[in-house]
């Protein structure tokens, strides 16, 4: 069906208004939706406040002695300059041999420790500072003198298992020296007693050995005398443990500071993963961003009870709200050359989206506009019962009906007009239940509707149900100049919103703003209410109950968009007249609960392109 034949609608979808912040702007608006989550961070701060009481009270009689030591290496000049000690010195082998199990050995008999010794080493650390030959010792334990005592202890322990090893070394070495000497000076004495009395060449070999093994000898007894004469001391203590004044610990003060600190970040780290995961639109930039549309005004909460005209609009607060978002529609170009809105929710209920529609048109109609506003929800219809109005003839500046038009049937030419008091009034087209709801909104008479709003002095505002409920706003987006999204944020998640200006610029609409508002008070903001009774008739899938989501009147409005006929039999249609009460009732315990829980069900383009390929055709 073209855009001619569907009424005029505009030619093309124009391009959504991109919504650009600035990184500031977007941090300042991240910062303050991390403060919608107060419990985690005050749970962050809890855990964090805990684990400081903690730190401190562990610490709090906990008292540490050090040692330190400097290591040296048996040299023969020990002031050579050109002999490089840290080369010779391996500190992570030494780091673990001072906390190995023999040094804690000699510790245990030395202190006369009756446990383990490996005990001992529990509480010990042995650390070397960089780029030194120092060993220091830190020793923790709940008596400061214990403490000095056994890092003392475990330092001797140390050194003298180190000098053990190191005269056990030069022994050896000195031993194999004197083994290879002994032979040699045997020789030596056997050949000089030989060679004693004796000269001439017969001997001169003789001699030649012997010098050779008296040069062996001078050698190996050089190198033994070196080896005795060396300094085998181990290493220096230059610090020795004394029992420390005070604890190690923090302190009370500056453990719960650091737990409090520590607690914040927590928090705040908490609250940002749940913003990230979080798949609801929390704030005016997620709702802008989502739909890349303003966001015209934000209501507040009003009670459920309220009417959906604002009273004393003189000095409403409420009121002042829609005649701002009045203004800025009126201001928008897009809207102001024809003045067609169309005014829906993404899901739940339509009672704030209608209120939205009523108050919009009470302020157009303040500027001196004709308003008229087309309740195009024809499921459900309420608006006649829920404002006072009063059926009026037909309007002289409403465009005639063709002649032979269709007199029976929604939207007929049955008009109602509204008293908004000193705003004036405005005009209503009532919503009325029909046999087929996408033959009666792609009807002409509908076009007709949508054309008079090419009368300068005429503003028109459709009202249609739930967009993710039912494709009936999506077949008349292209009808109007914008759509007027009116949504709860915290009812609705991002890729809903992003889904639903998809769906909208796809039928050939555009968004023009948005306007959030934050539930009802005294009433559930959960769509899954509702009384759940058994429905019967044939207007229900085999008498299937509300709760268990496919209610008799869902079903039954929604299945003529491939038959016409369907869900409206006997008991089906007559039905929806006769037992109104409980097909709402399944209406509200079912439909809604279902298009919740499952967002893919209904309003999809499937669905959408279901309502737009029905063709009207005569009914006998």
């Amino acid at each position: 069906m073209t855009q001619q034949a569907q009424g005029g609608g505009a030619v093309g979808p124009v391009p959504a208004t991109v919504m650009v912040e600035d990184e500031p702007d977007l941090l300042r608006d991240q910062f303050r939706q991390l403060l919608r989550y107060p419990r985690l961070i005050a749970g962050g701060v809890l855990i964090g406040l805990l684990g400081g009481a903690w730190l401190g009270y562990s610490t709090s009689d906990t008292y540490v002695a050090t040692s330190d030591v400097v290591l040296r290496v048996p040299v023969e000049d020990p002031f050579n300059p050109s002999i490089a000690v840290e080369k010779t010195l391996d500190m992570n082998t030494e780091r673990q041999a001072a906390t190995s199990r023999r040094t804690a050995e000699r510790a245990a008999e030395e202190l006369g420790y009756a446990g383990d010794p490996s005990n001992l080493l529990t509480d010990l650390q042995v650390t070397n500072p960089p780029k030194s030959l120092v060993l220091r010792f830190a020793y923790t334990s709940g008596d400061p003198a214990a403490s000095a005592e056994r890092a003392n202890a475990l330092v001797e322990a140390y050194l003298a298992d180190r000098r053990e090893q190191t005269e056990h070394t030069r022994d050896t070495m000195i031993k194999g020296l004197q083994q290879q000497l002994d032979p040699v000076a045997k020789r030596h004495d056997e050949l000089a007693e030989k060679l004693e009395g004796r000269s001439g060449s017969d001997v001169e070999a003789d001699y030649t050995v012997k010098a050779n093994l008296l040069n062996r000898m001078t050698e190996l007894s050089n190198r033994i005398s070196k080896l005795k004469a060396l300094d085998m001391t181990p290493g220096k203590v230059l610090k020795t443990a004394t029992p420390p004044a005070s604890s190690d610990g923090p302190g009370w003060p500056l453990s719960l500071g650091l737990g409090g600190a520590v607690g914040i970040a927590l928090g705040l780290l908490l609250a940002w993963v749940r913003l990230v995961f979080d798949p609801a639109a929390r704030s005016e930039g997620d709702v802008a961003r989502a739909l890349r549309a303003p966001v015209l005004g934000s209501l507040p909460r009003v009670a459920e009870s309220q009417p959906l005209l604002a009273e004393n609009r003189d000095d409403s607060p409420l009121a002042e709200e829609y005649r701002s978002i009045a203004y800025r529609l009126a201001y928008d170009q897009r809207f102001a050359d024809r003045r067609r809105l169309l005014v829906a929710a993404p899901r739940g209920s339509s009672r704030t989206a209608a209120a939205v529609a009523v108050n919009l048109a009470a302020s157009f109609a303040e500027t001196g506009k004709r308003v008229l506003i087309v309740e195009a929800e024809l499921r459900r219809p309420s608006l006649e019962n829920q404002l006072r109005a009063r059926e009026i003839n037909r309007p002289a500046w409403r465009h005639d009906a063709e002649s032979g038009a269709a007199t029976s049937g929604w939207p007929g030419k049955r008009r109602l007009t509204v008293d908004a008091g000193e705003s004036g009034s405005f005009e209503l087209v009532p919503g009325a239940r029909v046999r087929n709801v996408a033959r009666a909104l792609t009807s002409p008479e509908m076009s007709r509707l949508v054309e008079e709003a090419d009368d300068p002095r005429v503003t028109v505002i459709v009202l249609t149900p739930p967009v993710f409920a039912y494709a009936d706003a999506l077949a008349l987006v292209d009808r109007v100049d914008g759509v007027l999204v009116v949504c709860d944020p915290r009812g609705v998640h991002r890729s809903q919103l992003a889904r639903l200006r998809d769906l909208i610029t796809g039928a050939g609409g555009t968004v023009l703003g948005t306007v959030m508002h934050r539930g009802e008070r005294g009433k559930d903001a959960s769509p899954k209410g509702g009384n759940r009774r058994k429905g019967g008739g044939r207007g229900q899938r085999g008498g299937s109950s509300a709760a268990d989501g496919d209610g008799g009147y869902a079903d039954a409005g929604y299945a003529d968009a491939g038959d016409p006929d369907a869900g409206y039999g006997e008991g089906g249609y007559d039905g929806a007249e006769s037992g109104g009460g409980a097909r709402d009732d399944a209406y509200d315990g079912g439909r809604e609960r279902r298009f919740e829980d499952r967002d893919d069900a209904l309003g999809d383009g499937t669905s959408t392109m279901a309502l737009r390929t029905v063709s009207p055709r005569d009914r006998s």
